[in-house]
């Protein structure tokens, strides 16, 4: 991957790790890309980094279920559920493919650029 694209993905993953609402799990593998980036294992941790990406960035669909669940009012709290599902299903009407969190923005942003970093 180019210079800019390589300094964008580092920004957006740096960006990722600090986002309150990312998973240990995320954080882990986007450590070890960057970890990875400059070393001869570059091209093989950016491919395993762009898979872990695409199974972990939340659906809007996906988010709307489950604000709207139990196990969502266990994790956002009563009060809070209702209007994250109501938060989702207005992005979802704007057009957004994806959950709008710290994190989520961070992993689509990266992705949508795969083409370019994976060249």
């Amino acid at each position: 991957m180019n210079k800019e694209v390589l300094e964008y993905v580092v920004e957006k993953t740096k960006e990722l790790i600090a986002a309150p609402t990312c998973n240990s799990e995320t954080k882990a593998s986007a450590q070890s890309w960057l970890e990875a980036v400059g070393t001869p294992g570059e091209a093989e941790a950016t491919r395993r980094y762009i898979t872990e990406l695409e199974g972990d960035i939340m659906p809007i669909d996906s988010l709307l279920a489950f604000a709207e669940s139990e196990a969502g009012a266990k994790v956002f709290g009563a009060e809070k559920a209702p209007q994250v599902a109501a938060h989702a299903r207005e992005i979802k009407a704007a057009g957004a493919k994806y959950c709008d969190c710290p994190a989520c923005a961070a992993v689509e942003a990266i992705l949508n650029r795969k083409s370019e970093i994976l060249g």
